[in-house]
């Protein structure tokens, strides 16, 4: 025993050597464990509510695309129903003879078409482009093929009844009769 800690024992002060741990350090310890295990659920916490919040933003979006989709769905069901219609006044009107052509009645119905062609314009709709084109068979339907001079091989050669899109997506495709060389 060295001079310092007999002298130390004898005036009752307790020796501590540096080499072994006090309670002090063993207390540092455990209260650095207890930060870095805290540190660890502060860290998992976060990823949770990153993970949550980017759930949310996806299950929010999908939900308005949805909720857009049903919209278009809805005025597309609607629309279709009233394609036979437009059909049959583009055929009233095809088949008009001279003294009706000439009649006043007449020019007031003309606008009768006109007024549904607006309100399905407004609605994204409009007719697909089909006489003269190549035959495509997602935006036309092959009713009949007939013999066509040179170079009409597979392109439309008349039109039977129109097909209509909506925006991007076709309602109802285009009747056609496409020529074969």
């Amino acid at each position: 025993m060295t001079e310092e800690q007999k002298n130390a024992t004898d005036t009752g002060v307790p020796v501590t050597d540096s080499a072994t741990p006090t309670s002090e350090d063993s207390s540092i310890e455990a209260l650095q464990a207890r930060i870095a295990q805290l540190e660890k659920e502060a860290a998992d916490y976060k990823d949770q509510w990153l993970r949550a919040a980017a759930d949310y933003k996806n299950f929010k979006r999908r939900t308005d695309q949805e909720r857009a989709e049903l919209i278009r769905g809805a005025s597309a069901g609607l629309v279709l129903k009233l394609l036979p219609v437009i059909d049959d006044l583009e055929r009233a009107m095809n088949s008009v003879t001279p003294e009706v052509y000439a009649s006043q009645w007449y020019n007031g119905f003309k606008l009768i078409p006109q007024k549904l062609q607006t309100v399905l314009e407004s609605e994204g709709v409009t007719p697909i482009d089909a006489l003269g084109k190549d035959f495509d068979p997602n935006f036309h339907e092959a009713v009949i093929y007939e013999a066509a001079g040179a170079g009409q091989g597979g392109k439309v050669v008349a039109e039977l009844q129109k097909g209509y899109m909506q925006r991007d997506r076709v309602l109802r495709p285009t009747m056609v009769k496409v020529g074969q060389e």
